[in-house]
């Protein structure tokens, strides 16, 4: 594949980018992402079409990155097709997360052991010490670790979304590859992105916590007023979730363009023109 002379976007850029598109894009993607989270109540379809509508989502931001808009009849068109590629997708990125998790915490736990075992058979007082300063960092390594494998799966359902002749098993082999050398990136694009969403978040978490609160003590007292608030505490939580997810999106959209554009030489037209 053509690398790309051009130097890549920045991680502000990325960022920027990303919420200058969702802000310009706020009703049409927060609608979407609410429909989203409504298919939620309904098993297995309405997961697929969960996941279905958060990759149209990007679909759409991507379409306006490359100067290519498209409608949301167009795009969901597309990305109904593979509806259940996007939860085998999903199911299948699951499995792969458990299973690193079980290696990952297999492994850890052998050298933990082992050094609890050398440090008590040596019967020094600073060896134990040391077994325990091993174990911790161990534990470090394992958060560490097991982030970097799943940085590499970061847009693993935009594949799936954009490209063609692309399947559920591709889509995630894909997002490997494309991810390939810029793990550190994505965290930091990550880290950033959390940060602009943190205070939406920390009042839902304040919000929700209030709402359990006083649903546990209505339904201790089988109150009416029980399934009202049930309702309340969903359509908050679908509502906060569906602020979050267009920009979520958009900035695995951004990342997707700005990794094609490093590795395959996609055009960069996204400098020159105000989204």
């Amino acid at each position: 594949m053509a690398q790309s002379s051009a130097q890549p976007l920045s991680v502000g850029n990325i960022v920027t980018t990303a919420f200058q598109l969702y802000k310009n894009r706020f009703k049409p993607y927060f609608l979407l992402a609410l429909k989203a989270y409504f298919w939620l109540l309904v098993p297995v379809y309405g997961w697929a079409k969960f996941f279905a509508i958060s990759a149209l989502i990007s679909r759409l931001a991507y379409g306006e990155l490359v100067n290519q808009p498209e409608t949301i009849k167009d795009g969901t068109y597309f990305v109904n097709s593979k509806m259940w590629q996007f939860l085998v997708a999903a199911i299948l990125l699951g499995l792969i997360a458990l299973g690193a998790y079980i290696a990952l915490v297999i492994a850890i736990g052998i050298a933990v052991v082992f050094g609890g075992l050398v440090g008590s058979q040596l019967g020094n007082s600073a060896l134990i010490a040391i077994a325990f300063i091993v174990a911790g960092v161990a534990f470090i390594a394992f958060i560490v670790g097991f982030l970097l494998i799943l940085v590499r799966f970061y847009i693993y359902e935009l594949p799936l979304a954009i490209e063609d002749n692309t399947d559920s098993t591709s889509t995630i082999s894909r997002s490997w590859e494309l991810t390939k050398g810029f793990v550190g990136r994505i965290l930091l694009i990550s880290f950033v992105a959390v940060l602009i969403t943190l205070p939406l978040l920390v009042l839902g978490q304040i919000v929700s916590a209030t709402l359990q609160s006083s649903l546990a003590v209505l339904i201790e007292q089988q109150s009416i007023l029980s399934l009202p608030l049930v309702v309340i505490y969903l359509g908050l939580n679908f509502v906060l979730g569906a602020i979050q997810l267009p920009f979520t999106q958009a900035v695995k959209a951004v990342v997707y363009y700005d990794l094609r554009t490093r590795k395959e030489g996609l055009g960069l037209n996204l400098r020159d023109r105000n989204i």
